[in-house]
């Protein structure tokens, strides 16, 4: 089993929450190391997590992932531990995980985490994460067995998240927003062939980009709620393909199909988050 802990969460560098797991992780295996991908995904948002476990994935030897981005922790939800080519991903039964299995190989073998006897002794319902997952998670990179983490379950009773929407029809294309980076840069449920269909699209030089109003990216309340956003976008390779401060559609080191504003924020201008919807259209006539 690698003693390599690759450690994700939504847990913020403020609380110290990280820190704790840092600790059982040091107690339990002291030989293991532990690299932090983030701790900056946005509080409960599985697919964001979900997209940074997958991308970092592809790059990391084999590995112990402890990814905890929870809201249903405390409740019937399983715990899991999945084996993934010669890694294994320990973590939520809520979707958090799969794509990142898919990424190594896929699941050969799951198992829920039913084994009290490597939790913490007195497990908290609001944090298992210290109390359950680092724990166990700490015992398979010190070299234990993933057999004795508790029962095993069939790999197709797994919860994996809904497929984002996406509707191409003739002279437009409507996706949902996947992923926001740090840089605003907006990913959506497209991809390279979406590119090219919108590079035919764009003879004018560019696509008319709509989303449908700011409520889902705003606080209630907050100004302009209500009002969709308007805007074109011209088909590149870089963000130095247009001027700075224009917006870009074009394919991201995911290779998804997303939009940037060159030195500027994508998701500021078009008033959009993860969920949101984005329409990507031939320019109207006239």
């Amino acid at each position: 089993m690698p003693d390599l802990i690759a450690f994700l969460t939504d847990y913020g560098t403020r609380d110290g929450f990280a820190a704790v797991c840092h600790g059982v992780a040091a107690t339990r295996a002291p030989s293991a190391r532990v690299l932090d991908l983030t701790h900056d995904v946005p509080p409960q948002d599985v697919r964001h997590g979900a997209t940074v476990l997958a991308r970092v994935a592809r790059h990391l030897p084999p590995a112990v992932y402890v990814a905890v981005v929870d809201p249903g922790v405390g409740t019937a939800r399983r715990g899991l531990a999945l084996r993934a080519g010669s890694s294994v991903l320990v973590g939520p039964d809520n979707g958090l995980l799969p794509p990142a299995a898919d990424v190594l190989g896929g699941v050969s073998d799951a198992y829920a985490l039913t084994n009290g006897e490597l939790w913490l002794p007195e497990v908290d319902r609001t944090f298992h994460g210290r109390d359950v997952f680092m724990p166990v998670g700490a015992f398979l990179a010190g070299g234990g067995s993933l057999g004795h983490v508790g029962e095993q379950v069939a790999v197709d009773s797994l919860v994996r998240l809904p497929a984002p929407a996406r509707t191409r029809t003739a002279a437009s294309l409507t996706c949902e927003v996947t992923y926001v980076d740090h840089y605003g840069n907006v990913q959506l449920a497209g991809d390279a062939a979406d590119l090219a269909v919108l590079g035919e699209w764009a003879a004018q030089g560019w696509v008319d980009v709509a989303t449908a109003g700011p409520e889902e990216a705003r606080e209630p309340g907050a100004p302009g709620e209500g009002e969709g956003v308007r805007d074109r976008a011209r088909v590149g390779r870089a963000f130095g393909d247009v001027p700075a401060g224009e917006l870009l559609t074009y394919l991201d080191s995911d290779r998804r199909l997303a939009l940037a504003v060159n030195e500027g924020s994508a998701a500021a201008r078009l008033r959009v988050r993860g969920g949101s919807l984005v329409t990507v259209g031939a320019p109207a006539e006239g």
